[in-house]
């Protein structure tokens, strides 16, 4: 045969392959995209949700009564941002059936709350026979050791405890009762951090295989073959979770490419609470000065506190010159 001839027989067999090889590279880089696109529209999600979390209208609602982790959350509120926000995000904001057919592949969003979680997913409709989203009972953090005592634990160390041997209740930080009962994984404060966080998790994985497994069910009737599974989630992220209240969403079974999307997003509803800032004038000269509620020097100097601000630039905005508290003389 002539070089021409293996030139064209070379051509006619490595031709397709690149072809084939070229769809695949092609295929693999939608594939990112959708996977990328996807990932950043569940952690906006989340973020906007955790954000809203911790708003409230009444003073009384707000954390700092009793626990600086305490606070009334707002899951509605909370739960209606992630859902716009994951609307909006994958195109489906005016959508009314494509909201229908996103929320199929949303099996479940957890609230983590101070003292116990809230679950919201789909279940059966008694009136209808059908399946619809609901908001489950709260689930509080519980925990029974062998000899029968009872402990509640919330996000910190503040605990509610049955002792089986007095038959009582108490209620306080770990701290303090563990001296008014002989429940033993009071006595130990690293066994108790260990075991509450240990607790808290395993009541929401248990609770969360529960209700996936009855979204599989559900969700055969909307022609949805994927099976969801609970996703295994690391224990550091869970630990940086627990510290604070928070939610979780699950996304799965979304088409990209040859596999399923399948991914969850945790996002953390921390309230930073920033120092007070006093506005006080000399009585001396009159000059307004703010300064830290915990500069202690300033406080010997006489002044006259006469505002509250919450940052330097309302401070400033109202006359107020910024007083340096390492430079005043002890």
């Amino acid at each position: 045969m002539k070089i021409t001839d293996w030139a064209a027989l070379f051509v006619i067999i490595v031709a397709p392959i690149l072809w084939l090889s070229g769809l695949r590279t092609e295929q693999l880089r939608e594939v990112n995209r959708l996977e990328t696109r996807y990932n950043a529209a569940m952690r906006t999600a989340v973020q906007d949700a955790a954000a809203v979390l911790n708003r409230n209208e009444l003073q009384q609602f707000e954390s700092g009564y009793g626990s600086a982790k305490w606070m009334r959350v707002d899951k509605e509120q909370a739960l209606d941002t992630l859902l716009r926000s994951l609307y909006l995000n994958f195109g489906v904001a005016d959508d009314p059936v494509g909201q229908q057919t996103l929320m199929g592949y949303i099996p479940a969003v957890i609230i983590i709350d101070y003292d116990g979680y809230y679950l919201y997913a789909a279940d059966v409709d008694p009136s209808s026979d059908t399946s619809a989203y609901y908001w489950r009972d709260k689930r509080p953090y519980t925990y029974v050791d062998a000899n029968g005592n009872s402990i509640a634990f919330t996000l910190d160390s503040q605990v509610t405890a049955y002792d089986a041997a007095t038959e009582r209740w108490v209620s306080g930080p770990q701290a303090e009762v563990k001296a008014e009962t002989s429940i033993p994984l009071l006595q130990s404060e690293a066994q108790f951090d260990a075991v509450r966080r240990a607790t808290i998790v395993r009541r929401i994985e248990e609770d969360l295989a529960r209700t996936i497994h009855l979204h599989n069910l559900l969700i055969k009737h909307q022609g949805v073959n994927y099976t969801f599974t609970l996703p295994t989630i690391p224990q550091e992220e869970w630990n940086n979770t627990l510290d604070d209240v928070g939610i979780l969403v699950f996304l799965q079974g979304i088409p990209v490419g040859d596999h399923d999307y399948n991914n969850y997003a945790l996002g953390g509803g921390r309230l930073d609470q920033k120092p007070t800032l006093l506005g006080a004038v000399d009585p001396r000269t009159g000059l307004k000065y703010a300064y830290r509620e915990s500069c202690t020097a300033a406080h010997r100097l006489g002044y006259r506190v006469e505002e509250i601000f919450a940052g330097e630039r309302d401070a400033a905005e109202s006359g107020y010159f910024p007083l340096d508290c390492r430079a005043i003389q002890p």
